[in-house]
């Protein structure tokens, strides 16, 4: 008699070469919607399967896991787990599988677009020239920017983005310094980064670019505090996670003066509504969370992400696993 394949459900479309590897070893449901499923649709998908592939807009909490009597395996498909109640999971013994390390360079590539868009003020002056505002060819006095060549970068959270960041900001002959929470002698010895506190690196930066983990001790790490000691000339980049940023106290910073500018890829909330405050500022640059958004990381991204999947499903460790405390929970007893 054959044995009955697994079951999985994932929430968003992905390249053919990912739903493969899955649908080889389980019956595959694919949400075909651009759109996540609501949390109720959700929480109906899983009861019945054994896998679930989500991605961040996916909210993996007690709730859903109580709503799936037969999950032996979360699979992400992002390098950031705020989404995920990574304790819950743990504590019945599921893994969770995750992407980092293959959106390290992407998302340092696109810090980098930010921080010269912010800079140089390519979205502000862009949108001047489409108004048909560019009523002469040149002038010595305006559009002016800052530099990035020789300036001084703070990189906060010397992870691996972090320190993909800082190989980008050598080419750029910038100094760099950054605050981790513990230092980083790679980034020292190959990149000549010098480790300070936090506070320093605030108030010494002509950019400062954010790379921390959301959690319960990054949320609002940029406050008002934080911004106001920030230089009036410097640039906040951030490619974390949005509520690393307090919203309320960027928009005073921006609008005041406090900073020149800043930089988004996330924000708080996500998506951002169309009628919040910041986007009336012309001295922010905002994307829509997409710092890995390259055809090579995304399949890169989500085939890692199915093999996550597929190897939970096999009883099998995860080729990377956010929770190893699972496995040694359950060999445990």
């Amino acid at each position: 008699m054959p044995v009955a394949r697994p079951k999985a459900f994932i929430t968003r479309l992905l390249p053919q070469e990912a739903l493969d590897i899955v649908s080889c070893e389980a019956d595959l449901e694919v949400w075909p919607n651009k759109y996540p499923p609501p949390p109720q649709i959700l929480r109906q998908k899983v009861f019945e399967v054994e896998g679930i592939l989500t991605n961040i807009m996916d909210r993996v909490d007690q709730a859903l896991l109580d709503a799936a009597p037969r999950l032996r395996v979360v699979s992400q498909l992002a390098a950031g787990l705020d989404n995920i109640d990574l304790a819950a999971a743990t504590n019945r013994h599921i893994p969770v599988g995750y992407t980092p390390g293959v959106v390290s360079a992407v998302t340092a590539d696109h810090t980098f677009a930010l921080l010269l868009a912010a800079a140089h003020r390519v979205s502000e002056s862009e949108r001047w020239l489409r108004k048909g505002k560019w009523e002469i060819a040149f002038h010595p006095l305006f559009w002016l920017g800052s530099e990035v060549h020789h300036s001084r970068l703070g990189i906060v959270g010397m992870g691996k983005i972090g320190m993909e960041v800082a190989k980008r900001a050598r080419g750029f002959d910038m100094d760099i310094l950054y605050h981790s929470r513990t230092p980083k002698p790679e980034a020292e010895a190959t990149y000549s980064a010098i480790y300070t506190d936090f506070s320093t690196l605030l108030e010494s930066s002509d950019f400062v670019t954010l790379h921390v983990p959301l959690t319960s001790e990054t949320r609002h790490l940029i406050g008002k505090e934080e911004l106001r000691i920030m230089k009036p000339t410097a640039i906040l980049v951030n490619t974390a996670r949005g509520p690393v940023v307090d919203p309320q106290a960027l928009h005073q910073a921006l609008n005041k003066g406090w900073i020149a500018g800043a930089a988004l890829d996330v924000t708080d909330p996500e998506p951002i509504l169309p009628d919040d405050p910041l986007l009336t500022l012309e001295n922010l640059v905002v994307t829509p969370h997409l710092g890995s958004a390259t055809v090579t990381t995304r399949k890169r991204m989500a085939i890692l992400a199915a093999q996550n999947l597929v190897a939970g499903l096999k009883d099998e460790r995860l080729p990377s696993c956010a929770n190893f405390e699972a496995y040694t929970e359950y060999e445990g007893k």
